[in-house]
C-alpha cells in the first residue's frame, strides 16, 4: 500500500483536518510504536481514488482499513470480547467459538492473545489455504465443516457446529457477530476517524456481509451529518437484498442468511458486484494505485468509482476498504484460479450498473443497483 496513503492529488482542494464539532484530541494521535498488538488497531489512513474508476476531477476517499493488524475486522472482535468480558458473559480463560469466512477470525485470533483465551474458529473448505495456516499461527484451533447445509450453505453449516460446540463446553462463548450489537458499535471510532479525517461526508459506501459496520459507521456520521447517504454493496448469489441464494465464490461480503444487523432502513441504494468484475477493480487499484485488496475491496471500489462520477466533482464519497491484499495472492491474485472459475481478469467491467426495480422479482448476473431496499423478511 502507499506510503503516502493521505497525499491530495493537486486537483482536489485541501480538506479540512477535522469536524469541528468533533473532541479531536479525545481520540489521540496514531502512535509510532507500541509493545501491545491491540493498540496497533485504528487510525488507519485514507487514500484518494480517482481514474480510472472516476473521470477526470472526480475521485473518492478509501479508509484502508488493511493498515490494522489482521484488517477491519480486529475493531468488532476486540469490541465483542471486552464487552462480554465487562458483562461477565466471557469468563476469564474461557473459550471463545465463532463462525468465520477468514476476516473476523483474524480478529478473535488477535483478541484471544490480547485477553489470553483459547480461541476456535469454525471455516469450510472455502477458506483460503495460506489463512487457515495463520489462524493456526496465531494460536487458533481451525474446525472445518465439510458439507454444506441444505438450505443455509456452508454458512449455516458453521453456525450449526458453532452450537455443537458450545453444548460440548457449557463455559465457551460465542460472538454471535451476525447478531450482536456490539458487533454495531465497535465501528463507533471507525466513522469518528473518518470526520476528522475528510471534515465532511456526504455518501458512505459499504460493503454487506454481518451487517456490522455499514449500521455501525453510518448512524454515528449521521449523528453529526444527519443527510449522509449509505450505499450497500453485496455480491450476486447473496440473499441479504431479497435475492435467491446460489453459490458465492466471493468471500467476505454477502450471505446466504439474513444477519439481525443489516440496517435496511438506512441504505439509499444497494449494488450487486459480480466475481470478475471485483477482479477487475482490484487488479486495477494495485496498478494504478497500489492500495488494494480483496473481493470486498474490489467491489466497493467498483460502486464508489461509479457513485463518485455521477455526482458533482465537490461531492464527498467515503469508502471503506475492509482488507489488504495478502489473503487473496491465491484467488484474486492468481491467473491460475480465475481462469479456473470462469474470469478473465483483463476483461473491465460494464461502465454502468444495470438498474433493477426489485431485488425479489429480478436475479442479477452482474453488477447491478436498486434504490428500493427493504428487509427481503418482512417484505414478504
Amino acid at each position: 500500500m502507499s506510503l503516502h496513503a493521505t497525499t491530495v492529488p493537486a486537483q482536489q482542494p485541501p480538506v479540512p483536518l477535522h469536524h469541528p464539532a468533533l473532541p479531536y484530541r479525545q481520540f489521540g494521535e496514531p502512535t509510532a510504536s507500541s509493545d501491545r498488538p491491540g493498540a496497533l488497531v485504528g487510525n488507519t489512513p485514507v487514500m484518494r481514488i480517482a481514474e480510472p474508476f472516476t473521470p477526470a476531477g472526480h475521485g473518492f476517499w478509501a479508509k484502508l482499513e488493511g493498515f490494522n493488524p489482521g484488517g477491519m475486522k480486529d475493531r468488532p472482535a476486540l469490541h465483542m470480547v471486552e464487552r462480554a468480558k465487562a458483562r461477565g458473559d466471557l469468563a476469564p480463560g474461557a473459550r471463545i467459538v465463532e463462525s468465520t469466512s477468514g476476516s473476523l477470525g483474524l480478529g478473535l485470533a488477535l483478541a484471544g492473545i490480547v485477553h489470553d483465551h483459547p480461541v476456535t474458529l469454525v471455516t469450510d473448505p472455502g477458506l483460503e489455504p495460506i489463512l487457515t495456516q495463520m489462524l493456526a499461527a496465531y494460536g487458533a484451533r481451525v474446525d472445518m465443516v465439510t458439507e454444506p447445509h441444505p438450505s443455509g450453505g456452508w454458512q449455516q453449516a458453521r453456525r450449526d457446529r458453532v452450537q455443537s460446540l458450545l453444548a460440548a463446553d457449557p463455559t465457551a462463548w460465542c460472538p454471535d457477530q451476525y447478531t450482536n450489537p456490539d458487533n454495531v458499535s465497535a465501528y463507533q471510532r471507525l466513522a469518528l476517524e473518518l470526520l476528522t479525517q475528510l471534515g465532511h461526508i456526504d455518501v458512505l459506501v459499504c460493503s454487506v456481509g454481518t451487517g456490522g459496520h455499514s449500521a455501525g459507521i453510518s448512524r454515528t456520521l449521521r449523528q453529526f451529518l444527519p443527510d449522509v447517504e449509505l450505499v450497500g454493496v453485496d455480491t450476486i448469489g447473496s440473499t441479504i437484498f431479497g435475492q435467491p441464494a446460489h453459490k458465492r465464490l466471493m468471500r467476505g461480503l454477502g450471505s446466504s442468511i439474513y444477519p439481525g444487523n443489516v440496517d435496511y432502513a438506512a441504505f439509499s441504494e444497494v449494488h450487486w458486484v459480480a466475481p470478475e468484475e471485483s477482479v477487475w477493480a482490484c487488479r486495477t487499484l494495485a496498478s494504478t494505485h497500489y492500495a488494494t485488496g480483496g473481493w470486498s475491496v474490489g467491489a466497493v471500489a467498483q460502486v464508489a468509482g461509479w457513485i463518485a462520477g455521477t455526482r458533482s466533482p465537490d461531492t464527498v464519497v467515503a469508502a471503506i476498504f475492509p482488507d489488504g491484499p495478502q489473503r487473496y495472492y491465491g484467488t484474486v491474485y492468481s491467473d491460475e484460479y480465475c481462469h479456473a472459475n470462469g474470469i478473465d481478469p483483463t476483461v473491465a467491467p460494464p461502465s454502468a450498473p444495470v438498474t433493477i426495480a426489485d431485488p425479489t422479482a429480478t436475479v442479477v448476473t452482474r453488477w447491478s443497483r436498486c434504490s428500493a431496499v427493504r428487509d427481503p423478511l418482512t417484505a414478504r
